[in-house]
């Protein structure tokens, strides 16, 4: 969505309701608050769909244990982290065929305010999403 501002300027206006309704992002923030996740956490739709949606057909998988597996992997991750940082990589295995998993790269940023919220957020995306 755009909003001209005159002489031909304008200026991008995209806010948590499109992110959601577009697929953009999808809110896992009830399964992080029990995995001891402080704020809201959010899934790039590109997220959601290669790491936590099983595949048909692939065995021995489902939704809930590959989502604590981000989590899970994620918080080890802030664990490491420097002090003060506010984006930072991880790895997941990933398992979408009835083969050996492959190695996830993952990129989690926390931000002051979430799109049109006033709370800070993390949003988990693929390195190439920004």
């Amino acid at each position: 969505m755009s909003r001209h501002l005159g002489r031909g300027d304008s200026i991008s206006i995209y806010t948590r309701t499109l992110a959601f309704s577009g697929g953009f992002r999808v809110d896992v923030s009830d399964a992080a608050r029990e995995a001891g996740y402080r704020v809201p956490v959010f899934l790039t739709g590109a997220v959601y769909d290669s790491c936590v949606t099983v595949p048909a057909g692939v065995d021995g998988q489902d939704e809930v244990g590959r989502l604590w597996d981000i989590l899970w992997m994620m918080r080890d991750a802030i664990r490491h982290a420097p002090r003060g940082f506010s984006r930072f990589q991880f790895t997941v295995y990933v398992r979408n065929d009835n083969r050996k998993p492959r190695l996830v790269h993952l990129v989690a940023e926390i931000r002051a305010r979430d799109f049109d919220g006033a709370n800070p957020a993390l949003t988990v995306m693929l390195p190439d999403e920004d």
